[in-house]
């Protein structure tokens, strides 16, 4: 294909997008003039003009407000059907590139034109289907599929797919080499590449999966799950907005740093109604991103945690009396550490959550007292049990000891009682092992000063549960109405809408009844928080995305059981992806040979590209690392335009930052191998991988996810090679090289 021909077909598709866009224009000023007219009709001063313009500017609004969300990248799509497949549904005034066939141009947001004929198919309707799903073995009626990519309102490129040869006309022009192949060269940029335009069939097919039950969708590095968890978001929003919109949807994904790299995705697609949260952000007043050490996690993450949990939680606290005395018409009244401990365990047993039982609580001391009152006193002394319990409990030496003996405890005053390794003895007793009992105890010695981990939010959550209180923000009431200072609106129809729609959007920071919960990176989710993320849709529709060949998580049939428990007893729908579409060969090859070295059975994608650049090793002392690991994010800084990542052990994320102090650029990003799941850069380095495969039991898949996180070079700087695979004569992978 010559440089005019793709010229030729680009200027022929700049003019559809060109009148495209002069559509748009045209129904964002009838959409302005309608509202401008609605508020015209109030002059005719009766009550209905007032409701008649009270709708249109409603509905105006909201259409312009549409209308502007979706300038950028509008149209990026274009098939070409031949005669059997023709709908009826072609764009009108496009001569179709297939005699007797017709033209679907796909976008971001559907489009007619004055004569209601299509001008843009909306990416999420069933029309748009075939530009996802269709193969050269399944074209779907598709000959010719093509890509367009455009920069505001200009088309820089665009990139065929030939489906169907047969019926494909001669002189039909291709360009390029495929869409997808051509999307993975290009830089990724800051955020996580928008691949609307670029979903394959299995991603499509599991995008597409009914609305109702658990869609599981499985697939190693780089196969898109992400893409996909994401993308259907946008479309069960899009295929049942009242359902979903109004119940909400809400995206867990594994940490912050993940959060905040995909959090452009939606909005470029349309949706802004999802709520965004990593595994450490799910509790209100929490945002943690400190991760414990293998051992401590293993721990935190275990059912057993949450049988220990209710134990502290019905335990006395640090702070309480071992005695109640008072002094009551001459006679001393006393409860004894024996007696108090009772009571605690009396009003507990029923399964009451500490903080709702207080009251309860409150009288059964009352009771006790009352009762040793009758001991006591002659009978013409004696009060009547309701009389008794209301001249004690207004008494202060009472009110001061029930605050002090049954206090209303936050979550995170029984945490941190796990610092008291006596406690922790007393509480795991049956569950841990001696030294599971110091590690854990051992754990919390730090709480105060440096807060709960990503661990710790489960566990918050879980005492929440059991205390009978969960933290709240308390927001201030927001007037709808107000305009500005000094100004309000009347209330109105329009208003009320509004206001309805936002109380709608606007749902409490502790809400627990979404429509649909997407988990991603699922095989890193431990026990205790599958039972947190289950607690926030008891009714919700599922999708969980995962690849078990990166877990972490040392027991995964205890996850697995966890997992089923939250999702209870829901219809299945099972996805599996196949093909890395992320790495080159060459990259992947190494993460394969590192990863099969572990475990030989494992299942992997293929890689389907080569790069031509193999993955670089160098070997040093451990006195010059920090300089070759800055010599290297130099190196690569230079031969990529996208983003670049390094990657080290969790403990030494901060010491690496610390190595590349200084103006850096914003497309670099040093993290540590946790907070790796999930990301993609154009270039990596991997600091010390040895030190990333020694993190635990799982170190080596750890490894494996840090290693797969390229798309076109691959370096890995290090003082040991032992984490290497061998080549067959015996000697280290080619690429090594040793300073």
């Amino acid at each position: 294909m010559t440089d005019a021909t793709r010229d030729e077909e680009i200027a022929e598709e700049q003019r559809y997008l060109d009148r495209v866009y002069a559509r748009l224009a045209q129904l964002r000023e009838s959409a302005a003039e309608a509202e401008k007219a609605g508020y015209g009709i109030a002059a005719v001063g009766n009550f209905g003009a007032y409701v008649e313009r009270d709708a249109m500017v409603f509905h105006a609004a909201r259409r312009r407000r549409a209308l502007d969300a979706e300038h950028e990248g509008l149209v990026f799509g274009r098939l070409d059907f031949g005669p059997d497949a023709s709908t009826g549904i072609d764009v009108s005034n496009v001569e179709p590139a297939v005699p007797g066939g017709e033209v679907r141009y796909i976008g971001r947001l559907g489009l007619r034109d004055e004569r209601y004929e299509t001008v843009v198919v909306d990416w999420r309707a069933p029309a748009a289907a075939p530009f996802y799903r269709a193969t050269p073995a399944d074209p779907l009626g598709v000959v010719r599929r093509r890509t367009i990519r455009s920069s505001d309102e200009q088309i820089v490129d665009i990139s065929d797919d030939l489906l169907d040869p047969g019926i494909a006309p001669k002189g039909m022009a291709v360009v390029g080499d495929g869409a997808l192949l051509a999307s993975l060269v290009r830089a990724t940029g800051r955020g996580m590449r928008d691949i609307v335009a670029t979903i394959q069939r299995e991603q499509d097919e599991a995008i597409r999966s009914p609305a109702s039950g658990v869609t599981v969708v499985r697939g190693g590095p780089g196969t898109g799950k992400t893409a996909v968890a994401l993308h259907r978001a946008a479309y069960l929003l899009y295929a049942d907005r009242h359902r979903f919109e109004s119940g909400g949807v809400l995206v867990v994904g594994p940490s912050e740093v993940f959060v905040s790299y995909v959090s452009r995705v939606l909005p470029s697609l349309g949706e802004d109604a999802v709520s965004l949260r990593s595994l450490g952000q799910l509790v209100v007043g929490h945002a943690a991103t400190r991760h414990d050490p293998p051992e401590a996690a293993a721990i935190k993450g275990s059912l057993r945690m949450s049988r220990l949990l209710r134990r502290a939680a019905r335990d006395t606290a640090p702070s309480a009396p071992d005695q109640l005395r008072l002094l009551y018409r001459g006679q001393l009244l006393t409860l004894d550490q024996r007696s108090i401990d009772a009571a605690r365990r009396a009003v507990l047993s029923s399964g009451g959550r500490r903080n709702a039982v207080r009251p309860k609580a409150a009288g059964y001391l009352l009771d006790a007292l009352w009762h040793q009152s009758v001991e006591l006193l002659a009978p013409h002394r004696r009060q009547e049990r309701t009389e008794f319990a209301s001249d004690i409990a207004e008494r202060r030496e009472f009110i001061t000891f029930m605050h002090s003996w049954w206090p209303r405890l936050r979550p995170i005053d029984v945490l941190g009682w796990l610092a008291d390794h006596t406690r922790v003895e007393r509480y795991g007793a049956g569950l841990l092992t001696p030294a599971e009992i110091d590690t854990l105890a051992g754990a919390y010695t730090s709480l105060a000063d440096a807060g709960p981990s990503v661990a710790d939010i489960a566990l918050l959550d879980e005492l929440g549960e059991l205390l009978g209180e969960r933290t709240r923000r308390v927001r201030p009431p927001r007037d709808p109405f107000h305009v500005m200072d000094g100004v309000r609106e009347v209330t109105t129809y329009a208003d009320r809408m509004a206001a309805t729609r936002a109380a709608a959007a606007e749902r409490p920071e502790d809400y627990r009844d979404y429509a649909h919960i997407v988990v991603d990176e699922s095989q890193d989710v431990s026990p205790m928080q599958w039972r947190m993320i289950g607690r926030r849709g008891p009714h919700a529709s599922w999708t969980v995305v995962g690849d078990p060949a990166q877990s972490a998580w040392p027991d995964p049939a205890e996850a697995a059981r966890a997992m089923r428990a939250a999702l209870g007893s829901r219809h299945r729908h099972d996805h599996a992806l196949t093909t890395n579409y992320r790495n080159s060969a060459e990259i992947f090859e190494l993460a394969a040979q590192v990863i099969r070295r572990a475990e030989p059975q494992i299942e992997l994608p293929t890689a389907v590209r080569r790069g031509g650049v193999p993955p670089r090793h160098q070997l040093v002392t451990a006195e010059m690392l920090p300089q070759a690991a800055r010599d290297a994010v130099a190196e690569l800084i230079a031969e990529v335009e996208g983003t670049v990542g390094v990657i080290t052990a969790m403990d030494a994320a901060e010491e690496v930052r610390a190595w590349l102090a200084g103006p850096l650029p914003d497309r670099l990003q040093v993290v540590g191998s946790l907070q790796a799941k999930g990301m993609e850069y154009d270039g990596v380095i991997v600091v010390d991988p040895a030190r990333i495969r020694d993190e635990g039991d799982s170190g080596v898949r750890t490894l494996y996810v840090a290693l797969s996180r390229a798309t076109q070079r691959l370096l890995t700087v290090g003082t040991r090679d032992s984490w290497l695979p061998t080549s067959p004569g015996g000697g280290p992978t080619s690429g090594a090289e040793s300073c």
